[in-house]
């Protein structure tokens, strides 16, 4: 017997306000129960327990926020991809938006597989003279050893090569706004990570991911779904199939390598 065919949605959402606070486990049974609620015609896995086909991207941390989360979802049936955001937008808590929609073709990379790096806007709380020259020292720093501890043992790493780019937004009522772009590659590293690189003494306020980027062939990255608001993503843009080829490739948007 031939396996049940599935048609594999990708979806954008955002997770602002309080719902930040809710962990990766927590939101995964959230759009389980929201789909089931839509009775929408999700696909199962097989086995004693089946459980329904959803793929999350790179988990969030609690507290922070994010305007580019996303997660695949495999159908047995085609949905409409044009009311899919408005109808699970409905069926969600308040903080979490569905803003986009797009069919995957059969052997395009996973979300895990493909995430090359992440554009953060991270609140540092410290003196603003003191954090503009940690920046100006992190990004002239040949290397930033970094200690981490994993099952009880402690390893250092050189993570200057997982910070990509840094950029002073502007002064905040305890602090300095930093956008950063950070690797979720071979080597990777954290927002509260990075906030430790450059000083021990600074804090950590307001966290958002704004990006998440794929590495294409030709060196460019874009996003796996294109910001429906975004100059460069018409309405269009929502309903078109992404073949593997574009590895989800839906934006023209460069960053730094």
């Amino acid at each position: 017997m031939n396996p049940p065919a599935r048609f594999t949605v990708r979806v954008r959402f955002s997770k602002t306000g309080k719902i930040r606070f809710i962990s990766h486990r927590d939101m995964a049974r959230i759009v389980e129960r929201s789909i089931r609620k839509l009775r929408l015609p999700v696909s199962y896995s097989e086995g004693f327990s089946p459980r329904p086909r959803i793929s999350f991207g790179l988990a969030l941390t609690v507290a922070y926020e994010s305007e580019a989360e996303y997660l695949d979802i495999d159908f047995v049936t085609p949905v409409d991809l044009e009311e899919l955001p408005t109808r699970l937008t409905e069926a969600l808590p308040d903080g979490l938006s569905v803003e986009a929609a797009a069919h995957l073709e059969p052997g395009t990379a996973s979300l895990q597989e493909s995430i090359s790096c992440c554009r953060w806007i991270i609140e540092v709380l410290g003196d603003s003279a003191d954090v503009t020259a940690a920046v100006s020292d992190t990004l002239n720093a040949p290397e930033l050893p970094l200690e981490r501890e994993r099952k009880g043992k402690t390893t250092t790493v050189d993570v200057r090569p997982a910070i990509l780019e840094i950029e002073i937004a502007g002064p905040t009522d305890n602090g300095v706004q930093l956008v950063a772009l950070l690797s979720t590659d071979a080597l990777t590293i954290r927002p509260s990570e990075f906030i430790r690189v450059l000083s021990p003494e600074f804090g950590e306020g307001r966290i958002r991911r704004t990006h998440q980027f794929i590495q294409q062939d030709n060196g460019n990255r874009s996003e796996p779904i294109e910001a429906p608001d975004s100059p460069a993503a018409p309405h269009t843009l929502l309903t078109r199939s992404i073949a593997p080829s574009e590895a989800s490739a839906m934006s023209d948007e460069r960053c730094a390598s």
